[in-house]
């Protein structure tokens, strides 16, 4: 007990001390989240992929196996959950808000910063692959999902290429593979700014939780928070031991995989009226229900 307590303050309490001064800059003072995740999603988020690729020594095939892992694992997750929901006779809007919570996880400002307390650097690297997956499905399947069809594939990937950490990502492998090297004045400016894109990361997550209310259906919470916290990490082991990956692989898939329901559902079910209140509820919940999951995978992963 007294380990998985050491792990739960050393790992998951600074995330959530951080997470507070967020939640109360918005809460108290009315500062506006909009403008840093802005600065998040254009700026540091990207630089923080590339910088974490050229440092990095990810091969070919480690790219390519956790893109691969992390692409199975949401399509499965994304199967099983329709499959269930049907069974359940989920209605049409139901099963979409369902499916974008179970598929999409916090892999940015949660995932990525947990990954560096817990494992460092050499995880972190395959963690932020695995965060532009994410963001890929989110910005695609996840919009197509959420307008119920009404958006067609190609608009998704035309909003897909405005996704700045995807040409961090690219960028980044052209020069892991060709060896090359930034001047010093630039690798110092990206440096100081991939530095402040966990720690903006955190307090942003704070922020965006200040409107979300806990209430909605108590079936499709259940479904959500049971795929998302429990199934998710368990099938990420499983393709992990598939696929006989490194240690620092598997320990970035595996958290990663077990990251409550990502903020940007909730961006989505406004946006294209899908449940709102119902996704709004399953990002507190399994934000909450998070540290009572992770703190024993952290000790199973060997934290």
């Amino acid at each position: 007990m007294s380990e998985l307590f050491a792990l739960f303050f050393n790992n998951l309490v600074p995330i959530l001390l951080a997470a507070a001064i967020g939640f109360a800059l918005a809460k108290f003072l009315k500062i506006n989240p909009r403008p840093l995740s802005q600065v998040i999603f254009y700026v540091f988020s990207p630089i923080l992929v590339f910088k974490l690729m050229i440092g990095s020594q990810l091969s070919n095939k480690d790219i390519l196996q956790t893109l691969l892992i992390a692409s199975i694992l949401m399509a499965v997750i994304g199967i099983l959950t329709w499959l269930i929901g049907r069974a359940l006779k989920f209605d049409r809007k139901i099963l979409a808000a369902v499916l974008i919570t179970a598929m999409f996880m916090n892999a940015g400002n949660y995932g990525l910063p947990l990954t560096d307390f817990a494992f460092g650097a050499a995880a972190l690297a395959f963690a932020s692959v695995f965060f532009v997956v994410n963001a890929m499905f989110t910005n695609t399947i996840g919009i197509v999902i959420a307008s119920s069809g009404s958006m067609s594939v190609i608009t998704a990937i035309k909003g897909l290429l405005k996704f700045p950490a995807i040409y961090a990502l690219a960028a980044g492998i052209l020069f892991l593979r060709f060896n090359w090297q930034l001047p010093s004045g630039l690798d110092r400016a990206v440096t100081l700014l991939s530095n402040a894109a966990i720690p903006c990361m955190l307090v942003l997550l704070g922020m965006q939780l200040v409107n979300i209310k806990l209430n909605g259906h108590k079936l499709p919470l259940i479904l959500t928070s049971s795929m998302r916290l429990l199934i998710a990490p368990l099938l990420a082991i499983g393709l992990t031991r598939l696929f006989h990956v490194s240690i620092p692989a598997t320990q970035a898939v595996v958290l990663e995989a077990a990251m409550p329901v990502a903020v940007m559902t909730t961006m989505l079910s406004t946006e294209f009226e899908v449940e709102p209140s119902f996704v709004t509820a399953a990002v507190l919940l399994t934000t909450l229900l998070s540290p009572l999951t992770l703190t024993p995978l952290l000790a199973f992963l060997g934290a």
